[in-house]
């Protein structure tokens, strides 16, 4: 990633906070026979120091990744979207591209089966607490058998983040008005309607 502190997020908790609203990423992997991408969804281990991610693959992308014999870099990616100079108001100006990003570097540890079994009941959890009947792993003996048949055809990991490179581009170059003017743009209708976008620069000038 270009090297651009003006734009650097050193702040681990917003890292955090970051991966934590974007958990889907994609994974990349320098093997013996060159370079895998794949795309799974991580969480945080909250009990951990660090930034630890734990995730489960299939297990051909196991044997594809060579999970645990290299390092892997992860690439989390927030809200993005297109500038146009024309919202600046302003007699001179350039298109841009406003992202928030995260790329976490490391070498994955391969999960026991009991391991495996907890983290992706973690995941469904995860992503099943906002709904009104969530639906539980171990909701009937059933599924609960069904479950551990399942996860034999996957490994889960973990990842302990080694070295971290996170960028939060949200056009602090601008002006109070100008950024004011963009945000505005950004929530009108229109081919680069973007709340989100607009809402995460609004927040990144108040931290």
């Amino acid at each position: 990633m270009r090297s651009n502190p003006d734009y650097s997020e050193t702040d681990q908790e917003k890292v955090k906070a970051l991966l934590r609203a974007h958990p889907w990423a994609t994974m990349i992997s320098h093997s013996s026979t060159g370079l895998v991408v794949s795309h799974y969804p991580f969480l945080l281990d909250e009990q951990a120091e660090g930034i630890v991610l734990l995730s489960h693959v299939g297990r051909p992308d196991e044997r594809l990744h060579e999970l645990g014999e290299h390092e892997m870099v992860v690439v989390f990616s927030g809200p993005s979207g297109y500038i146009s100079p024309s919202w600046y108001n302003l007699p001179t100006g350039v298109p841009t591209w406003n992202f928030a990003t995260v790329h976490a570097y490391g070498i994955p540890e391969v999960l026991s089966d009991a391991d495996n079994l907890r983290v992706l009941e973690r995941l469904v959890n995860h992503f099943e607490d906002p709904l009104p009947n969530p639906f539980r792993m171990r909701a009937t003996l059933e599924n609960e058998q069904y479950a551990e048949r399942i996860v034999r055809g996957t490994i889960g990991f973990s990842l302990r983040v080694t070295r971290l490179e996170a960028k939060n581009k949200m056009s602090q170059d601008k002006s109070p008005e100008v950024i004011d003017r963009v945000t505005n743009a950004l929530r009108q209708p229109g081919p680069y309607l973007n709340p989100a976008l607009a809402q995460h620069i609004e927040d990144s000038r108040q931290n």
